[in-house]
């Protein structure tokens, strides 16, 4: 049958088969509030009741900024669910960059954290196109603010009635829109489709990817504010798993342990460094993740020592996945094929190091200078390309001048890799990033990663910088572990017998912190720029 797959359908999904499973949000103005799907998805079908009688209409943009909570997740079937597009924007923008964001998007409604209301009433005059403001809070927490048309959330839904119909359309009318945050130009927006997400969604169900199910616990740090949250709000309904949402506390180690641990969480996603801070809390603590089955790491390169403290110490399962905005995100998640079991534990590091394999539904190739296609031997490397049903064909209003697809279809990621026979596929870097001196590659992830493995090191960069021989010689910048102490020498030595002697960084320089982008990569245009009259030592 020809029925539309729609992000409607989910809720009523997730509401019939597993209307009593659990959600549970740390918000603002409630250290635990706790409800079921089922009055989720109530209160999800009153706020689309809302958002007609303010006279939205189809595909009209509704922005949110705000952290992982219930009420977000409200917003994200509210919206989409009715018709309307979901416009996720990060907080963690620049001004200039979240002014852009709303104009270009045209966004018609925000809804807004508490927290983040004084960056609102700074902006207010530069985004004229918005009218009006809707406050994720109840009355009591309503503060007051110079905003226009500012409107309490808990009241703007409780007059309207939880019996809505949720309208059928073509299911490649657009659902969500997410803006990449680039190091350089203006963000571009990427726009999903019904379509799009619910194929992305059941791809990150399967075993081989979130292995989502009702039996999960999963407590989501990664964002719903970056590319939907890798999909977890829509594979988390679609498997009827319970839902375990930080709000603000998502860099707390003490407070993610605490949730973790009182929630029963068997699954989490996150970027490295999240993971950098509990970890750290557990060292310090004597705590073990006794609970927690897996980890979904993504954003960046997972550090091989990330990977084995996880396996050693907590017995935690480390699923390293790869992707971009411009493909939902999900392209590739790394787990062990039948009878790798049997690989010795540093065959299995050496694995699980990896980007990962491909998913259904997102091919991958990888091409040469002149886009011929490279063999997977895990030798060759090439610029990484892929292409299937979740992967963007545009930019929002770019009509295709952003020149990012190749003549025959295929989106060029920027990213440079290799893929082995078994379809193992290894970020060697980013096209932009890669170091070539002496007429060869190295590269700067590979030795960041190395670095990582340091005890003293808490984060480590590496950039290309001119060298009058070889052209580029790589550079290590590092933040030191507190409490620790190391020396360039010592760094250097450490990389012995772990990259070919002619990759090792020619010198070392300390730093109290590394520059980031908004969604926490490393932001290595600054570094280049910073370290741009550097000289290597004789």
């Amino acid at each position: 049958m020809d029925t539309p797959l729609l992000i409607s359908s989910i809720a009523t999904h997730a509401e019939k088969f597993h209307g009593g499973q659990e959600i549970v949000s740390v918000t603002a103005d409630n250290p635990l509030h706790r409800y079921t799907y089922k009055k989720s998805f109530g209160r999800a079908r009153q706020l689309a009741n809302a958002l007609e009688r303010l006279g939205l209409g189809r595909g009209d943009r509704v922005a949110t900024l705000c952290w992982n909570d219930y009420r977000h997740f409200e917003a994200y079937y509210g919206i989409s669910g009715a018709g309307f597009v979901c416009h996720t924007i990060n907080p963690r923008l620049f001004p200039e960059q979240l002014v852009f964001i709303i104009n270009h998007a045209e966004d018609r409604w925000i809804m807004t954290d508490v927290m983040f209301m004084p960056l609102l009433e700074a902006l207010a005059d530069k985004i004229p196109g918005v009218e009006g403001i809707i406050v994720m809070t109840d009355e009591a927490h309503m503060p007051e603010t110079t905003l226009q048309n500012a409107v309490c959330y808990e009241t703007l839904i409780a007059g309207e009635s939880r019996d809505y119909a949720w309208p059928q359309f073509d299911e490649r009318t657009a659902a969500a829109l997410c803006y990449t945050s680039g190091t350089t130009g203006d963000p571009k927006g990427v726009l999903y489709d019904h379509r799009s997400t619910l194929l992305h969604a059941y791809a990150a169900v399967a075993p081989d990817v979130m292995s989502l199910s009702s039996r999960d616990c999963v407590l989501p740090v990664v964002p719903l504010f970056h590319v939907s949250s890798w999909g977890s709000p829509y594979s988390m309904a679609i498997a009827g798993s319970k839902i375990v949402y930080p709000g603000p506390k998502m860099a707390d180690g003490e407070a993610l342990y605490n949730l973790l641990d009182s929630e029963g969480a068997t699954a989490t996603l996150g970027v490295p460094t999240i993971w950098m801070a509990l970890l750290q809390y557990c060292r310090q603590s004597g705590k073990r993740l006794d609970k927690l089955q897996r980890t979904i790491i993504g954003g960046a390169a997972v550090p091989r020592s990330m990977i084995q403290e996880f396996r050693d110490v907590h017995d935690v399962e480390v699923r390293q996945g790869w992707g971009m905005t411009e493909m939902s995100p999900l392209g590739a998640v790394n787990t062990r094929k039948g009878g790798m079991a049997r690989l010795s534990g540093e065959e299995q590091l050496d694995l699980a190091v990896k980007a990962g394999r491909g998913i259904f539904g997102c091919e991958m190739r990888i091409v040469d200078e002149a886009g011929n296609e490279l063999p997977w031997d895990g030798i060759a490397y090439g610029a990484l390309q892929v292409r299937g049903p979740w992967v963007c064909s545009d930019y929002f209003k770019l009509d295709g001048s952003a020149n990012a697809h190749t003549g025959d279809g295929w989106f060029d990621t920027g990213d440079v890799a290799t893929i082995d026979p078994e379809g193992y596929m290894a970020i060697t870097d980013r096209t932009k990033d890669v170091i070539k001196s002496g007429g060869e590659w190295i590269s700067s992830i590979e030795l960041e990663n190395t670095a990582m493995g340091h005890p003293a090191v808490a984060e480590a960069a590496v950039v290309g910088l001119a060298h009058p021989k070889w052209t580029e010689r790589p550079l290590l910048v590092v933040v030191k572990e507190a409490g620790q102490e190391v020396t360039a020498q010592e760094l250097l030595s450490f990389y012995a017998g772990k990259v070919a002697d002619w990759w090792v960084p020619d010198d070392v320089v300390f730093v109290d912190e590394l520059p980031h982008t908004a969604t926490g990569k490393l932001k290595k245009t600054e570094l280049r720029k910073q370290f741009a009259d550097y000289q290597f030592p004789a």
